[in-house]
């Protein structure tokens, strides 16, 4: 892995304490090229430090800063799992400096992988959303014969036809290719004004499950509810995708593609725990936080926020209790 850097102490920094209050005092630096078996429940944080695809689609770049940006307001975020059988490990970046964003696919889909078959629960900061094929090919080759589901939180499809090239706008086109009979997608969060009326048919083509954003609020949780429930029947393994720029701008306007509407963190924080809870959660990623065009650090405050969610879910699932 050419590309590779690995994880920086400079990015984990805050207050110091006796008793290890903050993650940045609980975070294990780890060196990807050695992944060792997780003992137990391990959280294993990498960064897609990738805006070409973000390019390719036409989007702003900037999104390449994204994973250090996240790391940076996680850092200072509280530790309650410090006496717990729970590990948070920082695995460090992969970054797409040369443009060849394939090649960086591959290297992210191995990486996914490895996390994967060594007992470790990924959560991948990005970058644009083009990693969702590289992570969902790193999960198919750690579970073959699994069937996975897809839970996407975004407003947009991503279904763009990436016969061409791909993008950040292709991903899911790209798994339904080669997942065929097997793709089982649903999308929350959809914009009519931001997907085509040829991405609506797509959608219908490949028998996606979507609710427009409009529908993906507390209020409506219990139809939500019904849609997840299928999944999880119908999925043994769920990958849940969480793409920064489905948020209404009021909470996330540091993204590629920004919009005034958007749903809010609520429903998001809601979904991941029923996600986690099902037990068929195995891999998350975060992406199109642009930090070129955040204000106050807010969008990234609201990914790690995201992460924080995903870990407590984890360590409440394992029995972990805050103190």
């Amino acid at each position: 892995m050419k590309n590779y850097k690995q994880a920086e102490a400079k990015f984990w920094q805050g207050r110091i304490s006796e008793d290890a209050l903050y993650l940045h005092e609980l975070i294990q630096l780890k060196d990807l090229t050695q992944i060792e078996r997780a003992q137990h429940a391990s959280i294993a944080l990498l960064g897609y430090a990738c805006d070409e695809g973000v390019s390719r689609n036409l989007g702003r770049p900037g999104a390449i800063e994204g994973p250090n940006a996240i790391r940076k307001t996680l850092s200072s975020l509280s530790n309650h799992w410090h006496e717990t059988p729970l590990n948070l490990c920082d695995f460090g970046d992969l970054i797409c400096t040369d443009q060849n964003l394939e090649s960086h696919q591959n290297d992210t889909a191995q990486a996914a992988s490895e996390l994967l078959k060594n007992g470790h629960f990924p959560i991948i900061m990005g970058g644009g959303h083009d990693l969702a094929y590289a992570h969902f090919k790193g999960i198919r080759k750690a579970f073959p014969k699994k069937k996975i589901g897809i839970v996407n939180l975004d407003a947009h499809f991503d279904l763009r036809d990436g016969s061409t090239q791909a993008t950040s706008g292709t991903p899911f086109w790209q798994i339904a290719q080669e997942e065929k009979e097997n793709f089982t997608y649903y999308c929350f969060g959809i914009q009519k004004e931001s997907n085509n009326r040829q991405l609506f048919q797509t959608a219908s083509d490949y028998g996606v499950h979507y609710l427009v954003n409009s529908a993906f609020n507390l209020q409506n949780w219990n139809h939500i509810q019904k849609e997840l429930d299928q999944l999880i029947e119908e999925a043994e393994l769920i990958y849940l995708s969480i793409d920064l720029d489905g948020f209404s701008s009021a909470y996330a306007p540091g993204v590629s593609a920004p919009s005034p509407l958007g749903f809010a963190p609520d429903v998001v924080l809601k979904t991941i725990k029923y996600l986690v809870q099902s037990q068929k959660l195995v891999s998350a990623d975060v992406v199109e936080l642009n930090p070129k065009y955040d204000l106050d650090n807010a969008t990234a405050r609201l990914a790690s926020r995201l992460i924080y969610a995903l870990i407590d879910a984890h360590a409440e699932l394992n029995s972990v209790k805050p103190v």
